[in-house]
């Protein structure tokens, strides 16, 4: 019998060995990906127009939506349009809303521990995982649920043609949830979302992934 719980003692202990490693590889993910919902009533003669960005009163000299701008306006150009001079010389005029508002939710973990003098169950007992190097026992405490920051980092980029009564033609909203506080370094991938497969179907959510920049 001691010679099966061994057995199955290494066999546990591997595969939370493969457990934490899957772990530790998605904490440290080389891909990023966000949920897009787009709406769009693009105009079809709309290839080589110009544009300009319009900041909220709010935005105005404000050094953080400069930049968030600049990361939207490189997405822009790959869609065909051009910036124009002037906002009086731009057919369509980009909004920006942006923010990664903060909310908490439960995690459910495990606590490990092991035992290094062979048997024993303690009062939070909840799995043997055992029969380890020298006699050993890996056991798993009943779960406990701790409370985790996650962050929902948003970008919506709005266009409207001023060449018809400033007509909402665009849409597009897209959200990455994280644990870190870390908008900007964020905000380029969801620039390059909002824009993705533009300008895809009316009404549809969709994932899309990129690989993380170095």
């Amino acid at each position: 019998m001691w010679n099966r719980l061994q057995q199955y003692g290494k066999g546990a202990w591997r595969a939370s060995l493969v457990l934490t490693a899957a772990v530790l590889v998605s904490g440290c993910a080389s891909t990023l990906s966000a949920s897009v919902t787009s709406f769009q009533q693009w105009p079809a003669n709309a290839q080589g127009a110009s544009y300009r960005i319009e900041p909220a009163p709010t935005q105005v000299n404000n050094l953080e939506f400069q930049t968030v701008a600049d990361m939207v306006r490189a997405s822009i150009g790959p869609i065909g349009l051009v910036e124009a001079p002037s906002a009086g010389a731009a057919r369509f005029v980009v909004s920006i809303e942006y923010g990664n508002p903060a909310t908490q939710t439960w995690v459910r973990t495990y606590d490990d521990y092991y035992l290094n003098d062979g048997w024993g169950f303690g009062p939070a007992f909840g799995g043997f995982y055992g029969g380890g190097w020298g006699g050993g026992i890996f056991m798993s405490s009943h779960p406990r649920d701790v409370p985790v920051t996650v962050y929902k980092n948003t970008l919506t980029v709005i266009i409207k043609d001023n060449s018809n009564n400033k007509a909402e033609v665009y849409r597009s909203s897209a959200v990455h949830n994280s644990t870190d506080d870390r908008l900007i370094q964020i905000m380029p991938y969801l620039a390059r979302a909002v824009f993705d497969d533009f300008p895809g179907n009316n009404g549809q959510t969709r994932e899309v992934t990129y690989d993380r920049m170095r």
